[in-house]
């Protein structure tokens, strides 16, 4: 099964104006890591839409009992893994949030390579250019098997729904410093990690949080709100020329 068959491609997604905004990238490499509230094993996964490039990190292909490396990620890989009675939702979910930009947190069974079966909880995060056209999808697989046994089921319920939104506010965080990533590396024709080393300057010199700075730049380029001035008079420092935002 290909990606192309499960996810429409951007030209098949909503006919919304397609504006600059971060160059695709298959991996992101820099900024941090969203964290895994237990111990159960997790794995990164983030599909560029324009190019249909999807990669995966070490512990997801571990997760599919998959040797890493050993085949090109893509989401009908990861639909292979499904069970069947699980893959047409998660199809769905996977194709709505990549269509219309819905987030989502699912629970299926994956079944390895190995034939061992795991349950895991999914929650993708979209990922927008400045006009607001989904671009990528990127998100966490948490094995979450054996968790069902002991607690009642109204704390598990209460612990899991705790787990997705700290993964969700984790993912949104590092969606938006993407997206600004992107938008300084068009202003400015520097690279991913110039980029990022200035994001972190400016959350340093204007005691913003990173993602704070990061959602600024990204109303600013979309032209919701202006810059605030401190993290305006920076960004007039370090672009060249003619560049620089308003």
């Amino acid at each position: 099964m290909s990606s192309t068959s499960a996810l429409p491609r951007q030209s098949e997604a909503h006919s919304r104006p397609h504006a600059p905004g971060r160059p695709s990238r298959p991996a992101p490499s820099t900024g941090p890591a969203p964290s895994v509230p237990r111990t159960q094993l997790a794995g990164r996964f983030r599909g560029d839409l324009t190019t249909d490039q999807w990669w995966w990190s070490p512990e997801l292909f571990e997760l599919h009992g998959v040797p890493a490396g050993s085949v090109q990620p893509t989401v009908g890989l990861l639909l292979s893994h499904a069970h069947s009675a699980d893959r047409p939702g998660l199809q769905a979910a996977l194709r709505a949030a990549g269509t219309a930009g819905v987030p989502f947190a699912r629970e299926y069974r994956v079944l390895r390579m190995d034939g061992r079966q795991r349950t895991v909880l999914l929650v993708c995060e979209p990922e927008t250019d400045p006009a607001g056209a989904v671009t990528a999808l990127s998100g966490l697989v948490v094995d979450v098997t054996g968790t069902r046994d002991t607690p009642p089921a109204d704390e598990q319920v209460h612990r899991l729904e705790t787990e997705v939104e700290q993964l969700r506010s984790a993912m949104a965080s590092r969606a938006a410093i993407e997206q600004a990533k992107g938008i300084l590396m068009l202003l400015m024709g520097c690279g991913d990690q110039v980029a990022f080393d200035l994001l972190a300057h400016i959350s340093s010199h204007t005691h913003r949080k990173v993602r704070d700075v990061a959602v600024a730049i990204i109303d600013s380029a979309s032209g919701h709100n202006p810059l605030p001035d401190d993290v305006r008079d920076i960004l007039h420092d370090a672009c060249p020329p003619g560049r620089a935002p308003a």
